[in-house]
């Protein structure tokens, strides 16, 4: 490949150790990106793109707090076995010849805890990176290149921490075919995440919908690394997708705390892991999609238009509850030991539960709709 000197070099951002990650986005922590929650649900769903703004981030209770250091002791062994089947899946598939590409911001802690797994088991240190992909936008070009361009002979591996509908996994398959037509080289499409409740992922540690730690809060467990962002008056044509770093957060970053407790479990799962990659990797599970009978029939049951109003699993339920203006929470069962959490930010922000028998998903969230929109 020819070497493109107009990439930039990656800016030293986020609150990782430069062995765990390294972000490929430009910093512009000097913009004046955050808009209210309620002017930005009403902006979105007036046709803004979501990426040219950023949320104002949930500054949580001590409570919730609280609930997010107990659920990260109960879960980091189960939370480790996960990346740890995920990581061990990776590696019978392709080898050690990778370069990880998390997904920003939700697949970095999951990418850390990868290549801490990899390097703890096998003395094998992976280049990982972080990088943008946006729903509507694609993935940051830039960044892929610059992967290529450093790493000539090692295939990319990308990571997220767990799939919902599945829509940025439509966006990495059409992102990788738009790649291929435009640079004649083709990336693998593969989606490696934590967790895939929405059955459409093949390289996944689980299926089960769990609270995973990391999605409980924003910026202070991804790095205090905001949402990607994507603007032509600030991102130039051979600039990375754009992010800022919340530094004043430092003293409330879990980020490291996050992937140090769950680290700390790979030894005492790792031949767990083994044999339970094995098995999904003789016997892989369908990408049946299965998730999305359950968005179709409730666009039916509540007479929903627009499905990117439906936020299906655990994960996703929790982004609608930190920064989006929900409507309703919907449960599989009132007694659901992983709903903690939901039911706490709920009643935070005063959104109604209700039960909704044979969900796939533990939970979903839904939107409120603009007004006149029906619903």
């Amino acid at each position: 490949m020819i070497l493109d000197t107009r990439l930039p070099s990656p800016p030293l951002m986020g609150s990782y150790k430069a062995e765990d990650v390294v972000f490929l986005l430009k910093n512009i922590s000097d913009a004046k990106l955050e808009v209210p929650t309620e002017d930005r649900e009403e902006a979105i769903q007036a046709g803004r793109h979501y990426s040219e703004m950023l949320p104002v981030e949930y500054q949580p209770t001590q409570e919730y707090l609280d609930l997010f250091h107990r659920t990260l002791q109960s879960t980091a062994k189960k939370v480790a076995l996960a990346a740890a089947v995920t990581a061990e899946l990776i590696l019978k598939k392709r080898g050690f010849n990778l370069v990880l590409a998390s997904l920003a911001r939700a697949g970095t802690p999951i990418g850390i805890l990868i290549k801490r797994y990899i390097e703890k088991t096998y003395d094998k240190a992976l280049p990982h990176y972080s990088i943008s992909i946006i729903r509507g936008k694609g993935i940051d070009e830039n960044a892929v290149l610059y992967m290529l361009q450093n790493h000539p002979s090692s295939e990319i591996q990308f990571v997220d921490g767990w799939t919902g509908k599945g829509a940025i996994r439509k966006v990495l398959i059409e992102a990788c075919q738009a790649f291929y037509e435009k640079y004649q080289l083709r990336l693998n499409a593969d989606l490696a995440v934590l967790a895939d409740p929405g059955h459409c992922s093949l390289t996944f540690g689980t299926r089960e919908d769990f609270l995973i730690p990391s999605a409980a809060l924003n910026s202070t467990v991804s790095g205090l690394v905001s949402r990607t962002v994507l603007r032509p008056d600030l991102i130039g044509p051979y600039d990375f997708h754009g992010a800022k770093f919340y530094r004043e957060w430092l003293a409330e970053d879990v980020s490291n705390l996050f992937a140090d407790q769950v680290s700390a479990f790979f030894a005492e799962v790792a031949e767990q892991a083994k044999l339970q990659a094995e098995q999904l990797y003789r016997y892989p599970e369908e990408e049946s999609w299965k998730g999305m009978q359950d968005i179709t029939r409730i666009q039916h049951d509540f007479g929903i238009s627009d499905v990117n109003l439906i936020k299906p699993g655990v994960g996703e339920t929790t982004r609608v509850l930190l920064r989006r203006v929900p409507w309703k929470i919907l449960v599989d069962r009132e007694d659901n030991p992983n709903l903690e959490h939901i039911r706490l930010l709920a009643q935070d922000r005063n959104v109604p539960v209700e039960v909704y028998p044979e969900l796939t998903y533990s939970c979903c969230g839904i939107i409120r709709p603009a007004k006149g929109e029906k619903a």
